[in-house]
């Protein structure tokens, strides 16, 4: 709450100078992304979800649980189909691993693969570790603003500093006022679109308005996409540092 407030104060200051103007937009575009990023995660989470890969000559699905702490833990676990069962990703900071039962092996990303593709989805194991990097390695700035149906959106270009590990040209976002993120948007070095990850359902979800069904398009590639549709999700649950090990990603017990 004392985010949002601080965020609706500083879109409300009137700057005197150009260069006022300039901290100013990127203090309250900063502010903004922080905020959809805290929104979203919350301090610790629980949620159940589907993941629906489509192709245009097949489409499969696959049913997880998922949970998150502070900014930088998460753990999803695949619960249908059945011969995916078990199969788990962990993130915690800069580090990824993952597990498949039918091999019994735990594997470390390399910094290398972020960018490939996560479980054969249009996601990449970056999108999966959902790290604000954006936030701190990034410079923003407010484009426009719009009225989509009664809720302003503020549109946000957020585009790396020379030294940021990060594969993209740039990224523009699309936060409602309610710090829902619309459409995030990402661009190659070269500036051109890439993919999309567009917000197709918005709906109260544990206590708070979330993005309920999401669907990540590939410019290239408009007709394979991925959704992530929310089945049910709680925020703010007690959850231990013992979840996020990797012990507990080869054998559950939190």
């Amino acid at each position: 709450m004392k985010l949002k407030l601080l965020t609706l104060l500083l879109f409300a200051a009137i700057p005197t100078s150009a260069v006022e103007t300039q901290a100013t937009e990127e203090l309250d575009a900063r502010a903004v992304v922080k905020a959809a990023i805290d929104h979203w995660r919350g301090l610790s989470s629980y949620s159940e979800m589907t993941m629906i890969i489509h192709r245009p000559d097949w489409e499969r699905s696959m049913t997880m649980i998922g949970w998150t702490k502070d900014s930088d833990k998460s753990l999803i676990r695949v619960t249908e189909p059945r011969k995916d069962r078990g199969n788990g990703t962990l993130t915690d900071g800069d580090n990824m691993w993952t597990f498949s039962p039918k091999v019994n092996r735990v594997i470390k990303i390399p910094s290398s693969m972020m960018g490939q593709s996560w479980m054969g989805s249009d996601f990449s194991n970056k999108d999966l570790a959902r790290a604000d990097d954006i936030i701190d390695e990034y410079d923003h700035t407010l484009l426009e603003t719009f009225d989509d149906d009664g809720v302003t959106v503020y549109v946000i270009e957020s585009v790396p500093h020379e030294d940021a590990a990060v594969v993209w040209g740039k990224e523009v976002l699309q936060v409602r006022s309610d710090f829902v993120v619309a459409e995030h948007a990402f661009y190659d070095q070269d500036f051109e679109l890439v993919k999309t990850l567009t917000s197709l359902e918005i709906k109260e979800m544990g206590g708070r308005t979330v993005a309920s069904r999401q669907r990540m398009t590939k410019e290239e590639d408009p007709e394979e996409w991925t959704e992530i549709v929310m089945l049910a999700i709680e925020y703010e649950v007690d959850l231990r540092d013992s979840m996020f090990t990797l012990s507990n990603l080869r054998n559950p017990r939190d």
